[in-house]
């Protein structure tokens, strides 16, 4: 099941599992169970240990796990904090969603918790005299364990944080979140609905009743609606979109009584910000916002921006590779597709104006453009229609020699022998 086809309860715990404070939760509750369980598993054991603890041994090691424990959760999450703010002021905001959801720092922060909460069990449970002494041997072993866990653990959150939040691992990170999303919309543009047709004159428009983001639709949800109550539903809210009173977030053919408005409410989730999840142009714009910030006079990084429009060519290269399945699982359920020149014009033309005075931007854009067409000749004219308007931004913003230069390497780059310029039709 892809992302964008997901059930919401399913999308639900996927969401609700990349919280950090969820981790967090799971392993301080398994570290306290394993520290009281110590008392119950000793006795089953059909054989007793041969070696003797020397007094307050185990609880020593606890102290000191304890101690040792609470400094590392603190130098973890002021680590992710510094990540999240750095990606922020560098990069773009809308990378922190995915920073956050980051399963090796969460692991990392979890585990450190999780440690500190069993040492505090383990010293209360132990002046309480709660353990035998086959249970206090049982807990020193399981220490032990813990002492391996927590180093390993260490370890790779060292490793890691050697490239969490950097430049390029936020760009990598975008890039994979932009390439599920898009790949899901290239698979199923109308996540198995109808494509869109003008909605009927006598249709019953169902507004939201709060403004924000659209997220997620259950398109199932309104195909067993629409087929309970004998409708036809056609989606004009979609992923990405604002909720409002000017635009509704869907239109029903039929009876739409409050019962059905209600339902087709609850299909739509509505949040305050947009997700990767289910909205193929926001993984693109995100991406783009990282180049065109490094191409603001502040910063004036070009390199970065190549960077950005390589990851770019990437991410729309194996989405164009994907085979569409235009299959209709939902005949009830009219759904648009975001159209191929829309996700172009997001993903390229900020980059092409903020970069129009850069020669080694352009010459970069050109190559891009050029290869992704040369990748999908059927619509090969999306691709050159960005190339023209890329070429067209840099006439008063380019010396003649650049753009004596530029032309040439566009005209190289789209296979085009003749002089004239790529940006002029006749």
């Amino acid at each position: 099941m892809s992302l964008a086809t997901r059930s919401p309860l399913a999308s639900f715990f996927l969401r609700l599992g990349r919280q950090v404070w969820v981790r967090a939760a799971i392993f301080t509750l398994i570290a306290i169970a394993v520290a009281l369980a110590a008392r119950f598993i000793g006795p089953l054991l059909p054989f007793t240990f041969g070696f003797d603890l020397a007094d307050d041994s185990v609880g020593s090691l606890l102290q000191i796990i304890a101690t040792a424990m609470l400094t590392a959760s603190t130098f973890s999450v002021t680590a992710m904090v510094t990540a999240f703010s750095s990606a922020t002021t560098t990069a773009t905001p809308r990378s922190t969603q995915l920073l956050i959801a980051d399963p090796t720092s969460q692991n990392a922060v979890s585990t450190f918790v999780g440690a500190f909460a069993y040492s505090l069990v383990g010293i209360v449970a132990l002046s309480t005299g709660y353990y035998g002494s086959q249970g206090r041997t049982i807990l020193f072993v399981s220490t032990l364990v813990i002492i391996a866990i927590v180093v390993v653990t260490l370890l790779r959150w060292i490793s890691h944080l050697a490239t969490f939040g950097r430049m390029a691992d936020v760009i990598d990170r975008v890039e994979n979140a932009a390439t599920t999303s898009l790949e899901a919309y290239a698979h199923s543009p109308a996540l198995g609905a109808r494509p869109a047709i003008d909605v009927p004159a006598d249709a019953t428009a169902i507004h939201a009743e709060r403004v924000g983001y659209v997220t997620h639709v259950d398109v199932a949800g309104l195909q067993r609606l629409a087929q309970q109550h004998h409708v036809d539903i056609h989606v004009r809210a979609t992923p990405g979109r604002i909720a409002d009173a000017r635009v509704p977030l869907a239109a029903v053919v039929g009876d739409a009584d409050d019962d059905v408005s209600e339902a087709v409410r609850r299909a739509f989730r509505i949040e305050h910000h947009r997700t990767y999840e289910q909205d193929p142009r926001f993984g693109v714009i995100a991406l783009t916002e990282i180049g065109s910030r490094a191409l603001s006079s502040a910063t004036n990084d070009p390199g970065t921006a190549i960077e950005v429009i390589a990851s770019l060519q990437r991410v729309f290269a194996r989405a164009l590779a994907v085979d569409r399945d235009d299959e209709v699982r939902h005949d009830r359920v009219f759904f648009p597709p975001v159209r191929l020149s829309d996700l172009v014009d997001d993903a390229f033309r900020p980059l092409a104006r903020d970069g129009a005075d850069s020669i080694e931007v352009q010459v970069r854009l050109q190559k891009c453009l050029a290869s992704l067409a040369a990748s999908s000749p059927s619509r090969a004219e999306v691709f050159q229609d960005a190339a023209r308007s890329a070429l067209e931004r840099t006439r008063r913003t380019l010396p003649r020699g650049d753009r004596a230069t530029l032309h040439d390497a566009a005209r190289t780059a789209w296979g085009q022998p003749s002089r004239r310029p790529l940006g002029r039709r006749r």
